[in-house]
């Protein structure tokens, strides 16, 4: 892969893409449509955590609403009576509209004017007067079920500390959503990893020192091409680069719309559930980030890592504990859905733009390929350890067949 100044048109910073939809009649990809201008408007959202839960709850309501119309696949929320003679593309659009409208009351302008664009296209008559209701109910259905789904509960993080210790002051992100209720699974405990290897071990010392070596603000010995990687996959951009890469494959294969709908409904709810399967077991073990390990080396009882007390991650640590990795959860959920609709992604380039910048992006042979870099950068940039990445790699495909096994099957 490289650094690369051309613009592809597949990767537009999602507002410039939004603002084209709206100047558009409405097409028959009104899924990827109503992913780009959601994309949008989570951008400003603090944390991914709620990012993705609003994705995922579009999206459902999107292929429910196809579905009680097209009866393609079986629905995740909605139990309303089939309305074959509705329009599928009014209903989706209604339920985008209604979910993002209860998410941001404060941006209704701009949802409305995305509605519009979908709505434009379709003939006016009961097919489409039916096709939005049905939106709104299935909405209404999918904000039901999440209502009571624990994101929005209390932040109950204790602090661990002796009396009179200092503790740093700012909070973990986001605490709640180890407790959350995911997508389809039965709980947040029930893909939990192993526990991190034992502080005396060869392996956590193997590891502790990549990250000691790699991943420092000082390091000499992280290579320019991986320092690049890491400054181009912030937080910002692991998101939309997982999407822009469904909607590239999506409209490619001109997929009709109810198996658009279903593979950004398991997208959707698969990285929703990673952010809360991984915050579950993340919380449990409380593993330390690489910052206070490598200060206070010299307390792990191992002779194998050294004590560097000046040691700083070249990237920001995140506020949240270590163990496992969440951009590997991200990535390696994302390729299992992908690869479940299209097939292996070894072969399938792309290249990823920088939502800060459209013109800086990075090519890759494969979507594997881009995938393998996300991991990576979590260690070059001095935030996560090496068994951290393998955790994620194991855990996350068997929750990703749990879900693709049990939801959204073929109908008829």
């Amino acid at each position: 892969m490289r650094s690369d100044l051309r613009l592809s048109a597949a990767t537009l910073l999602p507002g410039i893409v939004a603002a084209a939809l709206l100047a558009a009649p409405a097409r028959a990809d009104v899924v990827t449509d109503w992913n780009v201008i959601t994309n949008d408007l989570v951008a400003n959202d603090v944390g991914n955590n709620p990012k993705l839960r609003t994705l995922a709850m579009v999206h459902v309501a999107m292929s429910d609403a196809i579905n009680t119309v097209q009866n393609r696949y079986t629905r995740v929320v909605a139990t309303l009576p089939a309305a074959p003679s509705a329009s599928a593309e009014a209903a989706a659009a209604a339920a985008a509209q209604q979910i993002l409208t209860q998410v941001y009351p404060q941006q209704k302008s701009k949802i409305e004017e995305g509605y519009a664009a979908s709505l434009k296209a379709i003939p006016e008559g009961p097919a489409k007067t039916e096709g939005i209701k049905l939106g709104m109910e299935v909405a209404a259905a999918v904000q039901a079920d999440r209502a009571n789904d624990g994101t929005n509960a209390p932040d109950a993080y204790r602090p661990h500390a002796a009396p009179g210790a200092y503790v740093p002051t700012s909070l973990p992100a986001w605490e709640q959503y180890a407790r959350a209720k995911p997508w389809v699974l039965n709980g947040a405990d029930q893909f939990r990893p192993g526990p991190p290897p034992t502080l005396s071990s060869a392996e956590w010392a193997r590891d502790y020192n990549e990250v000691k070596s790699l991943g420092g603000t000082k390091s000499t010995a992280r290579t320019p091409e991986q320092t690049e990687a890491v400054t181009f996959w912030g937080n910002v951009n692991f998101g939309p680069a997982l999407q822009a890469a469904a909607r590239e494959l999506a409209k490619t294969k001109e997929m009709p719309l109810a198996e658009c709908a279903r593979l950004f409904a398991l997208l959707n709810m698969g990285l929703a559930n990673a952010y809360v399967l991984n915050w579950e077991a993340k919380y449990y073990y409380n593993f330390w980030r690489p910052v206070t390990a490598i200060r206070n080396g010299d307390q792990d009882g191992n002779d194998a890592t050294e004590r560097d007390a000046g040691w700083t991650s070249f990237n920001p640590t995140p506020m949240h504990p270590e163990y496992p990795s969440q951009a590997t959860y991200n990535a390696t959920t994302a390729v299992a859905v992908l690869e479940s609709v299209f097939g292996p992604v070894k072969a399938i380039p792309f290249t990823a733009t920088d939502v800060r910048d459209p013109k800086r992006t990075r090519q890759f042979a494969s979507l594997a390929d881009m995938a393998e870099e996300q991991k990576n950068v979590r260690v070059w940039g001095g935030v996560h350890y090496r068994f951290a990445i393998r955790a994620s790699e194991d855990v996350a495909p068997k929750a990703t067949a749990y879900l693709i096994e049990n939801t959204l099957k073929p109908a008829r």
